[in-house]
């Protein structure tokens, strides 16, 4: 699915609702969709699912009333305000069934099926939870840890601030893709099921895609369960509206010293507080900034988070030591800097693009990961990207194709080292990243299209369904006569089973 024809603004997301997804990590809307629909839902992925077990990637077609939630204006509208008007629904999606007396699971993070992938902060992927049945709290719905999707590890071992996403049949929550969550216990005799689909951003911000009335960053009116992550969340929502990154933050004044000193403090609420101060202040903070660096070190992850924004917003004066700190021994300190880095923007490309030639693997790694991050503003990266295709390192491969991806059409030159690596890398997720880059990179990729023809039959299916998207965005008749041809060979009769073979 590719939502193509535009949406009126009445369907897309206020600035209060960005604001609050940026915050707090999830959005829950309902469909103007018939009750009946969504008892049909039920009662079709119910039968099938006794009779075939686990419908997994396939509930689309077995169910294809799914395609009128996700189609519904205010389903579009919430996706197009969060990830862009090209968005395109990632083939993964999963019907999950709370069974009757479950006692529930433990918080997680999606993985990406069976991938490795640095968490991102800015909304590049997103998750849809569907309910086709009512779910009340004692029917077990899932349940949310909000604010958590920029941290990596728990920061409380309860479930302090644990919201249950509950809803009528119809109801669809859109969290962002990391979102701490998991599935409560259902204390009824009936199976609860939620429909998980992903969603992937296309295209670099540009503009505010949402409903927006004032492009400004608020700061006023927000409740977060979390402790504050200001420079965060403005960053954020800085990127989300179409600003470079760099334009984080607006100098003003404010008593570097106290900061200073309560960076030092025994009380870990005082230390992030701190930072985030600082991360309000832009250059004025630069004295700060061993300080800062010194925080990346903190056992507490909202401390490490808020120096990492504050040393972004800093800018150009802090890339020397955040380049050091890319080869830090502890792995927590070296993503921070990353994260630091990409908010930096176009003045860390220069020093990003040498530390690609480093010698060991993490720093390599970690610079591309943020190249990756800062998208078109890293387009002068392009030729040192295009040499280090070849690097010895998975994972490195993998952010040089994910960092073309997100610098776009500009990448056009990385076309021929992309379609190197989708041919021939052995590395299944490097081969995934090269076709969606290509997808990315649009028309400019049409040179692909005999390599993207041959991606169709790639082993891994997700290489498959990005090679789709990537034809389909390409658009010239070439890539057509390939996509048709993949649905000729590749049709299936969603109404075959066991019991109906003709």
């Amino acid at each position: 699915m590719q939502a193509n024809s535009r949406l009126s603004n009445e369907c897309k997301l206020t600035d209060a609702q960005m604001r609050d997804f940026i915050v707090n990590g999830y959005l829950t809307i309902k469909t103007d969709l018939p009750r009946s629909v969504h008892e049909t839902i039920y009662r079709k992925t119910q039968e099938y699912t006794e009779k075939e077990g686990n419908l997994g990637n396939n509930i689309l077609p077995r169910v294809p009333e799914l395609q009128a939630v996700f189609e519904d204006p205010a389903v579009r509208g919430a996706f197009t305000s969060i990830l862009g008007e090209n968005y395109v629904m990632h083939s993964h999606r999963h019907p999950h069934q709370n069974r009757p007396h479950s006692d529930g699971q433990g918080f997680h993070k999606d993985s990406y099926w069976g991938y490795q992938k640095v968490r991102h902060h800015c909304p590049r992927w997103a998750m849809a939870f569907y309910y086709p049945q009512d779910a009340p709290i004692e029917m077990g719905p899932s349940s949310v840890l909000p604010g958590t999707q920029y941290y990596s590890t728990r920061i409380t071992e309860d479930n302090d601030s644990e919201l249950a996403v509950c809803g009528e049949a119809g109801t669809i929550t859109v969290i962002h893709f990391d979102l701490w969550h998991r599935a409560m216990a259902n204390q009824t005799d009936k199976t609860r099921y939620m429909m998980k689909f992903q969603f992937i951003r296309m295209d670099a911000p540009e503009t505010p895609e949402w409903n927006v009335t004032d492009p400004h960053w608020q700061p006023e009116g927000i409740k977060p369960a979390t402790p504050p992550h200001q420079g965060t969340w403005r960053h954020v929502w800085n990127w989300v509206a179409g600003e470079a990154n760099g334009r984080n933050a607006e100098p003003s004044n404010g008593n570097l010293s106290d900061y200073i000193a309560a960076l030092g403090s025994d009380d870990r609420d005082v230390r992030a507080n701190a930072a985030d101060q600082l991360a309000l202040l832009g250059e004025s903070a630069t004295d700060t900034i061993p300080q800062l660096i010194q925080a990346l070190h903190d056992g507490y992850e909202p401390v490490r988070l808020n120096a990492a924004y504050a040393l972004g917003t800093i800018g150009e004066p802090a890339v020397p030591q955040l380049i050091e700190s890319l080869g830090d021994e502890n792995g927590p300190t070296r993503r921070m800097a990353a994260y630091a880095l990409a908010a930096v923007g176009a003045p860390a490309v220069p020093a990003l693009s040498e530390a690609l030639q480093h010698t060991e693997d993490a720093v390599r790694i970690e610079a591309a990961y943020a190249l990756a991050q800062i998208g078109d503003s890293a387009e002068a990266a392009i030729p040192v990207l295009i040499e280090r295709t070849k690097d010895d390192a998975d994972e490195v491969r993998r952010y040089l194709a994910d960092a073309f991806g997100g610098i776009g059409p500009a990448a056009a030159p990385a076309v021929p080292a992309l379609i190197e690596m989708l041919e021939h890398d052995e590395d299944k997720q490097a081969r995934f990243e090269a076709a969606l880059a290509l997808a990315q990179i649009g028309p400019a990729s049409s040179d692909a299209v005999p390599a993207l023809s041959k991606a169709l039959r790639d082993p891994d299916r997700y290489v498959r369904d990005n090679a789709i998207h990537a034809l389909k965005r390409i658009d010239t008749a070439e890539a057509e006569s390939a996509l048709f041809d993949y649905l000729l060979l590749a049709r299936w009769c969603p109404i075959t089973n066991r019991a109906s073979t003709h």
